[in-house]
């Protein structure tokens, strides 16, 4: 098999480009509201993580109900499908939302070192995770995008 065949059959694959789509139009979301908020366009909001909504939620249940809309809920692929979107959506408003704060913590510590003149570290990015409504409103998205791109 060639990589243009590869390359061809994965943009074939509806439930592929739902599961794109989904995330792009997410992390588009996140932009809009972040230029609307900062009154100024960054186009690492476009790249970054965290934010509303969430565009690892988007996309998880975007593939999972695309999956179970193709395969039928009682297949496999949905089964395997969902799993993993439990297990992205925990892990994006539990682990790396904690990682977030934790990080928020960290720096407020390292700036009152920094300030004592015994750290010259930079700071760790606290805009990690996400909140249980920014996985809830990604959810929502990549189950709505789903329907759509049946």
């Amino acid at each position: 098999m060639t990589a243009g065949t590869i390359f061809l059959q994965m943009f074939n694959n509806k439930i592929f480009i739902a599961t794109l789509v989904s995330w792009i139009i997410a992390q588009a979301i996140k932009v809009f509201i972040g230029v609307i908020r900062q009154k100024r366009f960054d186009f690492r909001w476009f790249l970054g993580t965290g934010g509303m909504p969430s565009s690892h939620a988007a996309g998880a249940s975007c593939l999972a109900f695309a999956s179970g809309l193709e395969y039928g809920f009682d297949s496999i692929y949905f089964a395997l499908a969902a799993s993993f979107a439990i297990v992205v959506m925990f892990d994006a408003q539990g682990v790396r939302r904690a990682t977030g704060k934790q990080a928020r913590i960290l720096n407020k510590i390292m700036e009152d070192i920094y300030w004592q003149g015994k750290i010259e570290e930079g700071r760790l990015r606290e805009l990690v995770g996400h909140t249980p409504i920014e996985v809830i409103g990604g959810f929502l998205l990549g189950a709505l995008v789903a329907f759509i791109a049946r």
